[in-house]
Order: structure tokens, then sequence, then C-alpha cells
């Protein structure tokens, strides 16, 4: 068996499964959040306000629920490859078809059910990465996947504002929901299960994978190995109310996001788009800092606490300054993007340290899954009370609020720590 350490072991896993694995997501957040750059178009051509843009923006996250656990558990136990291959042919025939609605109650239909379709995508991923990336390199790797939100945003900007300068809203979702039908060909030829199916691993390689999981596996215990202890413990339920304030933050932020920043710059659709892929260059920049600090240092908490609370601050700055400096404002919108997002790679390493494989798929859907309702209540919340108050001001505050208390909040997780200089890993929780 080959001996190499995590300095010396070949890395072709990295150039392989990451890049394939971030524009798959990639292509599903550009799916699930251009209807923000849809809204103006919509409410005219479909007669609905602020609130309902918000009801719109938001119910993907009901329907996102449904297949958490089911996706992560059978990503666990049977294949991540073929769940994500069947989800991308069948949530690309829903974004297409959303340019077809005629009314309310099919644009909401819809969105609900892209929702239930991407809903087992998210965990089923992290179980990927989980069997290719051992504990120690697993910030950077979940980082480095999740650069598919930002580099969504930095996409989704400057194409969507073309799209709506040369047509219209309908062909937004034609055009961008015909994406995940080419990468479905794609995900199917070049990503394995687990390195024992994968004939391009090096045996090098796939020794020092699966010599380094089973190390994980022994430090993270055998205390939940069914879903009954998995799901009755403290720890995850405490990731589950980060998670979901936190999502509240995200999501009431980057879908009325394009709105924002046209509020204080007074730009076209292209020039909106332009200057809101900025906030998201930001998000790239600090989740790969962030990220790749943690796996250094071994500490997670801290991680996930500090950038949160942070990109809270400073969004509510933006509002703060206003119009009167919309400069200062645009800096302040982006550096609080770059500091909101920066924890994510970091959080998804707190589950595998928590729950063992038997567990871990079902544990992070059940993570994700309410945790991301945070998505329905936060653009809702956001729309009800911009049309209310007829400003920003009131809902900004109620982000910032939520991201500080998700900041207070992942610092009472327990994560024993046993990482070393040369080689981390961290045990399992007390």
């Amino acid at each position: 068996m080959s001996t190499a350490v995590a300095g010396t072991a070949p890395t072709r896993r990295w150039t392989r499964i990451i890049p394939i694995a971030l524009l798959m997501y990639t292509i599903a957040f550009i799916d699930r959040n251009n209807v923000s750059f849809a809204f103006a178009g919509m409410e005219k051509t479909l007669a609905f306000g602020a609130t309902i843009s918000g009801l719109v923006g938001g119910i993907f996250f009901i329907g996102y629920l449904f297949l958490q656990i089911p996706g992560g558990h059978i990503a666990a136990k049977y294949s991540a490859k073929k769940f994500v291959f069947w989800a991308l042919i069948i949530w690309g025939i829903i974004a297409f078809s959303t340019g077809f609605v005629q009314n309310l109650w099919e644009l909401l239909t819809l969105r609900f059910l892209l929702g239930v379709t991407e809903g087992g995508v998210w965990p089923a991923t992290l179980i990927l990465l989980s069997k290719w990336f051992p504990l120690n390199e697993r910030a950077r790797a979940n980082s480095y996947w999740m650069m598919c939100i930002p580099l969504a945003s930095i996409i989704m900007g400057p194409v969507s504002g073309w799209i709506l300068h040369v047509s219209d809203w309908r062909y937004l979702f034609f055009i961008e929901g015909a994406f995940p039908w080419v990468w479905a060909i794609l995900w199917w030829f070049f990503i394995d299960d687990e390195p024992s199916k994968a004939k391009w691993v090096s045996p090098e390689e796939r020794d020092y994978i699966e010599s380094a999981l089973a190390k994980d596996r022994e430090l993270v215990g055998q205390n939940v190995i069914n879903y009954r202890a998995a799901f009755s413990n403290k720890n995850v339920w405490l990731l589950v109310l980060y998670y979901f304030l936190v999502q509240i933050g995200f999501y009431g932020f980057s879908l009325w996001l394009p709105t924002l920043v046209k509020s204080i710059s007074h730009q076209g659709n292209v020039g909106t788009g332009l200057l809101t892929a900025l906030p998201w260059v930001a998000a790239l920049i600090g989740l790969y800092i962030n990220s790749k600090h943690s796996d250094r240092t071994g500490e997670r908490r801290w991680h996930a606490s500090i950038p949160v609370f942070l990109g809270g601050v400073l969004l509510f700055a933006s509002i703060l300054v206003g119009k009167n400096l919309a400069w200062v404002a645009m800096i302040f919108v982006i550096l609080a993007e770059g500091f909101m997002f920066a924890y994510d790679g970091v959080f998804w390493a707190i589950p595998a340290a928590l729950l063992p494989t038997e567990t871990l798929g079902g544990g992070m859907g059940l993570i994700n899954g309410v945790g991301n309702l945070g998505g329905f209540f936060g653009p809702f919340i956001v729309g009800y009370l911009i049309q209310t108050t007829k400003s920003f001001f009131a809902g900004v505050f109620f982000l910032m609020l939520c991201l500080v208390a998700a900041a207070v909040v992942i610092l009472f997780v327990r994560v024993k720590q046993t990482y070393g200089a040369a080689e981390p890993s961290i045990g399992s929780a007390r």
C-alpha cells in the first residue's frame, strides 16, 4: 500500500472531480436564481408586486426540502453519480418550461417543482466529495466546489442582463434552462462515485484516499450509527439553526441584490448586471481564503462565525450610507457578500466531523433541507418589508439580525479538534 501523505499524494482528483461538480451546480444555481432578474418583467406581465416576487423566489425552498434526506441517503448507499444525472435532466425540463407560464399559479408550481428536483443534489454532491477528499482536505474541496455559487452569480448577472436587453424574461428561462441537458452528458462520462470505481486514478492516489478516509472514520467514531441517534444529536440541530439563519440572510440578500444595486446605482439592465457580478467576485475570494486558513489551522467554528457576522454588519452599513454616497454603499455591498459567503466550505466540513458515513448523507440532507427553508422566509419577508415600508432599510436590518444570530449559534456546536500541523483531521463530537 502507498505511504503517500497529503503533501505528496497524487492530486488528479482535484482537477477531475471538482471542475465537473462545480460547473454542474453553477448551472443549478443559475436556474434557481435567474428569476431575480425576471422579477421586473414578470410583475408587469403577470400582474403581481414585490411581496409575491418574494414568494416566487422563496417557494423553491419549500420544494427543496422533500428530497434532501432521501437524496443524501441514496447518494451514500447507492450512487451520487446516477442521482445527480437524472436530476440534471428533469430540472432542465422544468427550468425551460418556466418561460411558457401564463399566470402566477403556473409560475409558483414550476418553481416548487424545480426545488423538489434540485433538492437532493447538494447533499448528494457533498457525499461524492466525502468519498474523494479526506477531512484534512474537506474545507478546501467543499469551498472549491461551492465557488459554483459566486461563479454562477458572476456569469448570471451579465448574461441575464444581456438577454433581458435584447429579448424578454421568457427567453431568459428558455436559454438558461437548456444548460443542464448539455452538462448531464459530461457528468455521466467524467464522474465516478468513488476511487475504487475510477480507472483514471493511480494506485498511489487511490491508496492515499482510502487509507486517509479509514483513519477519518476511526476519529469520527460510531456513536451515531443510525438516523434516530443522528437526528437527536444537539450539535446537528444547532447546525440546522445556524444554516437556517444564514440562508435567510444569504437568499434574502442575493435574490434582491439586483434590485438593491439598481436602487443604489440607477443603472439599466446591462449596467446592473455588471455591477451585480462584483459582490460575487468578492465571495470567491472570501471563500478561498477562509477555507484554506481553516484547513491549515484545523479550526471550524470561528471560521464559520466571524465572516457571517461581518457580512451582516457591512450589509446594514450599505443601507445607512444609502444613495448619498452610492459608491461607498456599493463597496459595502461588495464586501458584505465577500464575508457573508466565506463560511460555506468550512461549515460543510463540520457534519463530517460529527457523523459517520452511515448517517452522514441523511444528516447533511436534514441540515440542508430544513436550513434552506430560510431561503423561503428570507426573500418573502424582505419583499413584504420593501412593499410595506417603501424602502430597503427594514428588510436589510432584519437580514443583519439573522446573520448576527447565526454567528452566535455556531459557537455552541461542540466539535473536538484533533488537527496536527502536518496531517489535520477532526475528532468526534463531545
